[in-house]
């Protein structure tokens, strides 16, 4: 699969931008795709790590006059060149998707790239302008979610809305689970790459009026940030620790007790590492995602601490005494992101890294081993032990019909589980089962998804709907299929009649 990226990150922008949409590069890169980006501004090294993580980089320019659009002067120039500059950029590479991250692009530039690619995707959250796309993500939390984008994007557009499709790096799933007794010794202070309005130093300079020398801090800036060197300064003579363009976040984030720090996607990484934050907004995009988030307990953002340092310095006492709330706001942000967002939009964009193939007759022993499984009898309509005979007859059988397709998935050269369509009309039902050793990975998933994308090439005439019916005890198909996008249409009870004595 080969992926384009149109994003951009500038001292006026920030970074939040590119940095959610490396992430999704570097997972689809782990994947298989082949990812470019094409940018017109960047940050001081931001090009180098691209490049270091293995996507190619290509830059534009252009000019014209901004539109109207609130955050138009973000591109620097009109949408129109921009298309035309991309489109350009993109000769010669045959994207099987676009994503598009960037409030200054609407509807007018997608259209024009309609022309060059298959698909494309667009990360927004601001739900404030027209959008021509064929799957939407916004990652954060909204009290209109549901509906937010209803008016914005195609009817048949797929909408991938709330934080279980947080862009967050592998790291942060890896250090979920510590379990945090409400105490504060170590503090964490990050304000997002840039930090214009430099809100990492107002905090370091306060923080010694309310914190003992036993609390130990980390400050965490960009290599872009406009003040590096007076917060470094600040921290050596404070004794704090200063972490430029670390790779270590999680690692922090798991080490803190409480974090101080801006709205943006860390929101969500916080709250999947189970960090207990002071929240306040630094850009206007993030006023309704921490006014929302605050509301759910995933964070603590109490009003005029942006800009009173007396109410901020009132609220750091009040957390470092209160326990409870503390325990209450990490188990809250450990409920809200599981930290899969990033598998789970590859998986929407059909990105697995998972191979199909048809099933053949040498498969006999895998397959007949895998079936009988204890864990997947246990969720099979027949949960009875099949003798080795009837299952070869069976295969023999299903190999041979055409009205049933068995296949089986593989990564990395490595068998993941078998899927079985069976047509009938115009319906294909599904059903799967993994391979031992890949239950709880996710793998049931990525297998799904790589399947039902064979599906769709090969195109068994006549069907244009998939069927899948779950017992009523396997919550874990079941949810896989929903976060699949399948839709329940029935309800089906049973109850046993015992004979009357």
């Amino acid at each position: 699969m080969r992926v384009a990226i149109r994003t951009d990150a500038s001292p006026q922008i920030g970074t939040g931008h590119l940095a959610r949409c490396q992430t999704l590069a570097d997972a689809l890169a782990l994947r298989g795709a082949q990812v470019r980006f094409v940018c017109r501004h960047l940050t001081e090294g931001a090009a180098g790590r691209l490049q270091a993580a293995g996507h190619a980089v290509t830059r534009i320019d252009g000019a014209g006059e901004p539109d109207g659009l609130p955050h138009a002067g973000w591109l620097g120039g009109a949408q129109a060149e921009d298309a035309a500059r991309t489109r350009a950029a993109l000769a010669g590479f045959a994207a099987d998707w676009l994503i598009v991250d960037h409030y200054a692009l609407d509807v007018r530039w997608e259209r024009v790239l309609r022309e060059r690619v298959r698909r494309i995707m667009v990360i927004d959250d601001l739900a404030d302008r027209d959008h021509e796309c064929d799957l939407l993500l916004d990652q954060n939390l909204y009290a209109d979610t549901a509906v937010r984008y209803a008016q914005r994007v195609p009817a048949a557009a797929r909408r991938l809305l709330g934080p279980r499709y947080a862009l967050l790096r592998p790291e942060f799933t890896s250090v979920r689970g510590r379990r945090r007794d409400g105490g504060v010794r170590r503090v964490l202070v990050f304000f997002g790459g840039v930090d214009a309005a430099n809100q990492t130093g107002r905090v370091i300079a306060l923080l010694p009026r309310v914190l003992s020398a036993q609390v130990a801090v980390d400050v965490v800036i960009g290599a872009a940030h406009p003040h590096r060197a007076d917060i470094e300064a600040a921290c050596a003579q404070a004794g704090y620790c200063c972490h430029v363009q670390t790779a270590r976040m999680a690692e922090l984030m798991a080490a803190a007790d409480l974090a101080i720090g801006a709205g943006g996607t860390a929101v969500w990484e916080r709250a999947c590492a189970g960090l207990p934050a002071l929240v306040w907004p630094v850009a206007d995009n993030q006023h309704e995602q921490v006014a929302t988030a605050a509301d759910a307990g995933v964070l603590h953002a109490p009003l005029q601490v942006g800009h009173d340092d007396e109410a901020l310095l009132r609220q750091i006492v009040a957390l470092c005494e209160s326990p409870h709330l503390l325990r209450a706001l990490s188990a809250a942000g450990a409920a809200t992101v599981d930290g899969a967002g990033a598998a789970r939009v590859c998986r929407a964009l059909g990105c697995t890294g998972v191979t199909i193939r048809p099933a053949v007759a040498a498969d006999g022993d895998n397959l007949f081993a895998w079936r009988n499984r204890e864990a997947v009898r246990r969720v099979s309509r027949n949960r009875d032990p099949i003798p080795r005979p009837a299952h070869d007859a069976w295969l023999a059988d299903t190999l041979g019909r055409a009205d049933r397709r068995l296949l089986v998935g593989e990564r990395n050269g490595q068998a993941l589980g078998v899927v079985r369509f069976d047509l009938v009309g115009d319906e294909a039902e599904v059903s799967i089962y993994l391979a031992p050793g890949e239950h709880g990975t996710g793998a049931g998933s990525e297998l799904l998804a790589a399947a039902e994308r064979w599906l769709v090439l090969e195109r068994p005439a006549g069907v244009c709907k998939i069927r899948a019916e779950v017992a009523g005890d396997n919550a874990p198909s079941r949810h896989m299929f929903l976060s699949a996008g399948y839709l329940p249409d029935a309800a089906r009870f049973f109850k046993r009649i015992l004979p009357d004595d």
